[in-house]
């Protein structure tokens, strides 16, 4: 791909942008949110058309018109928003548009029958009848790779394949892509997870602020170089040593023996008034259940929430919402935002009653406040009238942490607030949740990154298979500590 240009409503979104891949390579393409990356993907399979430049695939100038198009090329993209029909069976999303048929009906019990082949050959154990709704983001994160493999292609494009994947998950999409390498499949690989990069890719391609910045070896190349690549500055990731939390700070969340469904059970846990109190545990855990559960979104079968000393009887989100409580959950498309809308309105959605007087919404402070938490968090948008949907995936986060900001929560849960973001996007959270702790607001963070729990935690609460297993000081923490209560099981 040479001189790749492309523009949408005010966003100069490439300009001049380049890649090489050869047969039977990961290439790992790299950048901040807002820096390119998945629009010149998007391009490369056909989902936009160029303004200019060209693509030239096994020797020959190709431009697809739509997905279909590359994919019988045999270029296909595992992307980082998932694309799943959630009523739909998993095998039939698997072969969504290439059925098995037996006359004129689609034959699911040879298509069941392929699925289960193929996720025998991957190693992944997932049931091709089950529902796809029902699964976790994780696995149906692993159900879009199935498919993308099974489609015979020559040229696969990873659009941040493993943010919501386990560390098991990890090691076995990585076994996955080095068997695809070695039968000459060209592979692109778009990760923010820096330690990814050594492990499995060849060479390395930043982009910057739509444009192309260099191309280096992953071996010989140190994480700093590439980030500094990326940013332009220096960004440190060291471990919190101490708490910041005064030891008599008072409890501003006191969670009693709750219960809800098979994922959470009997879980008991304190939150202090300006701490960052994180949630680690391996996927399944029920760390994610846990938080609907606080915040109202799924029903809680037993156990009493108490808010400030006071019990709340939190049957709704809106009852979690007036006690105090904002959740920002992992899926942002599905629970976050509405992507349709521009960025003034999502971020006023969770207190649309301070905007609204004698049924007329005030536009104008809907703007104003709106294009203060657009500077304060530094989403990259032209106006705060941009629609959501044009925003990179990371900017679109920092849209749904302006909407609790706006509303005021003095409780705030972070469901992997890092997914798919860049490092100097996420340094920027990390900097934006320490300014929220130190004002005095409060925040359970749940993360499966050890790293970022080591990092910005002042006590850890780990949870297996639906139960707290243990509880760790900063002080005490370590990744070797927290991966032994992460797989304490009964």
């Amino acid at each position: 791909m040479t001189d790749i240009d492309k523009s949408f409503a005010g966003v100069h979104a490439l300009k001049k942008a380049k890649l090489e891949l050869k047969t039977g390579e990961v290439h790992a393409l790299m950048g901040e949110n807002g820096a390119g990356k998945s629009t010149l993907m998007k391009i490369l399979t056909g989902i936009y058309s160029k303004d200019s430049g060209k693509i030239v695939y096994e020797g020959k100038e190709v431009e697809y018109k739509n997905p279909k198009e590359a994919q019988s090329a045999g270029i296909v993209i595992v992307h980082q928003e998932l694309n799943m029909m959630n009523h739909l069976t998993v095998a039939q999303n698997l072969f969504i548009g290439r059925e098995t048929m037996g006359g004129v009906f689609i034959n699911d019990g040879a298509m069941n029958k392929k699925a289960k082949e193929l996720f025998k050959l991957l190693n992944i154990d997932i049931n091709p009848k089950e529902t796809m709704g029902n699964l976790t983001v994780g696995r149906q994160q692993m159900v879009e790779i199935a498919k993308a493999i099974s489609s015979d292609a020559k040229v696969i494009v990873f659009d941040e394949p493993t943010a919501a994947l386990t560390e098991k998950e990890i090691e076995d999409l990585f076994k996955i892509i080095r068997d695809l390498r070695s039968k000459d499949i060209g592979i692109i690989y778009i990760s923010h997870r820096m330690d990814e990069i050594k492990k499995i890719t060849d060479r390395v391609t930043v982009m910057r602020d739509g444009e192309y910045v260099g191309t280096v070896d992953s071996q010989t190349s140190t994480k700093d170089d590439i980030i500094n690549m990326m940013v332009g500055r220096v960004v440190y990731e060291d471990p919190k040593q101490t708490s910041n939390v005064p030891a008599d700070a008072p409890v501003v969340l006191s969670v009693k023996n709750l219960n809800a469904g098979k994922m959470v059970r009997d879980v008991s846990f304190d939150l202090h008034k300006g701490e960052i109190l994180g949630f680690s545990g391996l996927m399944g855990a029920g760390r994610t259940e846990t938080a609907r559960a606080i915040f109202g979104a799924d029903k809680k079968d037993s156990g009493e929430i108490y808010v400030d000393g006071k019990k709340v009887d939190i049957k709704e989100p809106s009852d979690a919402v007036k006690a105090g409580i904002g959740y920002l959950s992992e899926d942002r498309k599905r629970y976050g935002i509405i992507v349709g809308k521009s960025v003034a309105d999502n971020s006023v959605m969770a207190c649309l009653e301070n905007y609204t007087s004698g049924g007329l919404i005030n536009g104008r402070k809907v703007k104003q406040d709106s294009q203060k938490y657009v500077e304060a968090l530094k989403t990259k948008t032209p106006s705060v009238e941009q629609l959501v949907m044009n925003l990179s995936g990371g900017n679109q986060q920092k849209v749904v942490i302006a909407k609790w900001l706006i509303r005021d929560s003095e409780i705030l849960i972070f469901d992997e607030p890092t997914r798919g973001i860049d490092v100097g996007a996420k340094a920027e959270i990390y900097e934006l949740m320490n300014k929220l702790v130190k004002e005095g607001k409060s925040i359970i963070m749940i993360s499966s990154e050890l790293t970022e729990v080591l990092r910005m935690s002042d006590r850890i609460v780990v949870m297996c298979e639906g139960r707290k297993t243990g509880e760790l000081s900063i002080e005490e923490a370590t990744q070797e500590k927290i991966m032994h209560y992460a797989t304490m099981r009964d």
